[in-house]
């Protein structure tokens, strides 16, 4: 080649790099990636903080079956104090525990130590401003309570101060008296973490005392969602209740909410709930008793809505969980087959070009995907190319495995991983198990090497098997996949990310999207070997509460946004998944309804008009108990994006979930499942560790269908795969408690009245058997936005 020509390629290269590295650029603006470095890290723990020995896994009582202790705290906390420290029932204060900020406020968390334990608190100049002068330290991030007023516009129709108003407040009527829309938000922290209460402005009350003249006596509580692993407080900011809630304060509704009751902080239910109970608590000691609380909260803060109802009866009155999921620790039984799956996709079997139809991976993922969206990761990925052949000619579309589920494997499951590590100074971030197992050690327990025990399993699993029976797949491709799928390396063998855009490096030389460093895999000559959960973590983990095993009994409407297209992680199917494990518990799931929209429209605002006249009729008639008072109206349906409704009935979602021929909503807003589901696993998503038969025995019964001759053929090569046997569905999952957790004649409380319990004998169809008739079209009567309350 000549000169000029090694020249002119040096220059193309060069500007090819420059484009790619500019589009790499503005996609990395919008990726997750890790916490800046802040002005106060923590810098260091109380004695004894990190030691990690082995713990027993937790062995007690259900928490539905458990006496809370009685409240010490002297309820409520004034204006100027402080609210309790240490939680009711959880467990002692973990640490290190990095400070949030109050942005309601401004204020810094109060000094409660000069050892250095915590974060570092600034002396303040004359004009209140921060200095470089350290006064002390906060290991426990409390604020004294405080009260904020705000207002809406009616210029703008925003919040801002009450100080700030220039003759534009605008006016809202509650109880039947048209009145300034003032707000009274309250902060301070309880449990050490942020709780906020906002009650609109009462008739001449003052921040001391205020006045619930202008409450309709209902309660929302929120709750809001995200991926958390605890070690921090969160941060609480007055759009959390004002922004968010506009429109029920501006009906009278009172709101609380917690940054504890934020799974971006943390998933410890026993954390949530003891914070919870205390939040209410305050707001009662304010304002009363109210007449009901209902729940309103998205994904993680539909999880707690869940659980809620299951573990702690009365807590909530009502449930209005959107985009939910049953719980959090089943989502990790098929995210964690994502990484492996897509790792061997792109690389392993690089050359079967059907992977390169994001379809064909959903056939073996189960999660939706779609050849016509455009991945967040296009741009890094092409960067990357640039010097990793891994990362060329890649899949067009998205599959949901990478858009909605790639970091969070990391997040959760590398005890060397954390991207908030920029708020820790020194080398205390390298002393932490950054892993959501560590986070409820006191729950999953803790082996001698110090690590938490990890419930993640997948021995005997087949992915695909459900493709191959139908013949989407070859035998030879089913094998290599269960060949090369052997999961997660132990806790203590794995190594950081490589994940640059979130470690906060910026040359994608170091790029490893798949984590392939902490996996174990093979190939069918030598087929990788599977992870083994604990059954002490998983056994321990079902007994504490924090899997929904579908004993719920308040009203609850599950209402989410049409999201499978993009594809989201919150997919539709986890609604039936939960209405499964309903039906399954109880019977009958004739108090959940499923109500799914196009993401245009959001009918929140009828969500909370049915549940007040259900809760209206279980207040008037509590012995009818909650199904008896079902409004006639109140049913599955579905809408469009004008928030006309499609179809609504008890048959409206029947499809593949329950084996039935598909109702008119299911038509327009198709479900997906799981790899586990696609693996032969039930559509309740729930089972940790299967029963184990051996690969003869699963041949003899005929599970590979049409194969079957084809496989016995390489039964040698299965045998190798599976060294212990192919998971047996029809069995239950072996590490869940043998017997009941919760019987079935306790009565619950609701909206304070002993409602009996409503458990009915034999499979019955879904569904409910009132209401069924047509309903009308509706209008909109709230204006679109994002349910989604992270």
């Amino acid at each position: 080649m000549s000169t000029r020509g090694a020249w002119f390629l040096s220059v193309l290269f060069l500007v090819l790099a420059g484009v790619l590295g500019v589009g790499a650029w503005v996609t990395y603006e919008k990726l997750p990636k890790v916490h800046g470095k802040v002005d106060a890290p923590v810098l260091g723990v109380p004695s004894g903080a990190l030691e990690y020995g082995p713990t027993p896994a937790y062995a007690g009582p259900h928490p539905r079956m458990m006496s809370r202790p009685p409240e010490y705290f002297p309820f409520p906390i004034s204006i100027g104090e402080v609210g309790p420290v240490e939680t009711l029932f959880t467990g002692p204060s973990k640490y290190p525990f990095f400070c949030g900020r109050n942005m309601v406020t401004g204020r810094q968390p109060l000094v409660d130590n000069q050892a250095k334990e915590g974060v570092p608190v600034f002396a303040l100049n004359d004009e209140g401003k921060r200095t470089k002068e350290v006064i002390g330290y906060s290991r426990d991030c409390s604020h004294a309570t405080e009260v904020t007023y705000f207002y809406r516009s009616k210029n703008d129709g925003k919040f801002h101060y009450l100080h700030e108003a220039r003759n534009d407040i605008d006016k809202v009527t509650v109880n039947g008296r048209h009145v300034d829309f003032i707000v009274r938000v309250e902060t301070g922290t309880i449990n050490r973490h942020f709780y906020a209460i906002a009650v609109l402005r009462g008739e001449g009350e003052t921040a001391e005392k205020p006045n619930g003249s202008n409450w309709n006596r209902r309660l929302i509580y929120q709750f809001r969602g995200g991926v958390g692993i605890g070690w921090r407080q969160g941060k609480i900011s007055k759009g959390d209740v004002t922004r968010r809630r506009m429109d029920q304060l501006a009906r009278g509704y009172a709101v609380v909410y917690s940054t504890a009751n934020q799974t971006r902080n943390h998933y410890n239910l026993w954390l949530a709930e003891d914070t919870a109970r205390r939040v209410k608590k305050q707001f009662q000691a304010l304002y009363g008793e109210p007449m009901y609380t209902v729940g309103v909260g998205g994904s993680g803060g539909a999880i707690q809505q869940y659980l809620f109802a299951q573990n702690a009866p009365g807590l909530i009155d009502a449930a209005i969980p959107l985009y939910s999921y049953p719980d959090m620790v089943t989502q990790t039984i098929y995210a964690f087959d994502c990484e492996p799956l897509e790792y061997f996709f792109d690389v392993l079997d690089v050359g079967n070009s059907g992977w390169k139809n994001v379809e064909e991976r959903q056939a073996i993922q189960g999660l939706a995907a779609n050849p016509e969206a455009s991945s967040r990761f296009k741009m890094i990925t092409m960067a990357a190319g640039l010097f990793d052949s891994r990362y060329r000619g890649r899949a067009s579309g998205a599959t949901e495995c990478v858009e909605g589920w790639r970091g969070l494997v990391p997040l959760v499951n590398n005890p060397n991983f954390v991207h908030f590590f920029k708020s820790f100074s020194g080398d205390l971030s390298d002393r932490v198990h950054w892993t959501h197992w560590e986070d409820l050690r006191q729950f999953y327990g803790a082996g001698e090497n110090g690590y938490a025990n990890t419930a993640w399993d997948n021995e005997g699993v087949q992915y695909g098997l459900k493709t191959l029976v139908d013949g989407e797949i070859s035998i030879d491709t089913f094998l290599r996949i269960n060949a090369a799928i052997g999961g997660w390396k132990a806790q203590q063998n794995q190594t950081d990310e490589k994940l640059w855009f979130l470690n906060g490096g910026l040359f994608p030389v170091r790029l490893s999207i798949w984590s392939e460093q902490n996996l174990n895999m093979g190939s069918l000559t030598s087929p990788a070997e599977r992870s083994r959960g604990s059954m002490e973590a998983i056994n321990g983990i079902y007994r504490s509460g924090h899997v929904f095993l579908g004993d719920v009994e308040i009203p609850i409407i599950d209402m989410r946004h049409y999201l499978d297209e993009e594809p989201d992680m919150h997919h539709s199917s986890a609604s039936f998944s939960t209405r499964e494990r309903i039906r399954r518990a109880r019977g009958h799931a004739d108090n959940q309804l499923i109500w799914v929209s196009h993401k245009d429209y959001n009918p929140l605002g009828e969500a909370l008009d049915l549940v007040d006249r259900w809760m209206q009729n279980i207040i008037n008639d509590p012995s009818a108990g909650v199904v008896g008072n079902r409004p006639e109206d109140a049913n599955d349906r579905c809408f469009d994006q004008k928030g006309n409704v499609l179809a609504a009935g008890s048959d409206v979602w029947n499809g593949d979930w329950n084996s039935l021929a598909q109702g008119r909503c299911m038509r327009v807003y198709p479900t997906h499942s799981t790899s586990r589901q696609v693996a032969g696993g039930p559509v309740t998503d729930d089972v940790f560790k299967c029963a184990l038969q051996p690969v003869e025995r699963a041949l003899a019964k005929g599970i590979y269908g049409s194969h079957t001759e084809e496989i016995s053929g390489r039964i040698d090569d299965l045998r190798r795969i599976f060294p212990t046997g192919v998971c047996n569905y029809n069995e239950q999952d072996l590490a869940r408690p043998k017997e009941p957790l919760i019987p079935q004649e306790v009565p619950v409380r609701i909206a304070g009245h002993l409602i009996d319990p409503d458990y009915r004998q034999g499979k019955l169809l879904q569904g409910a058997n009132v209401g069924e008739g047509e309903v009308k079209p509706a209008p909109v009567s709230v204006p679109a936005e994002n349910l989604t309350d992270e």
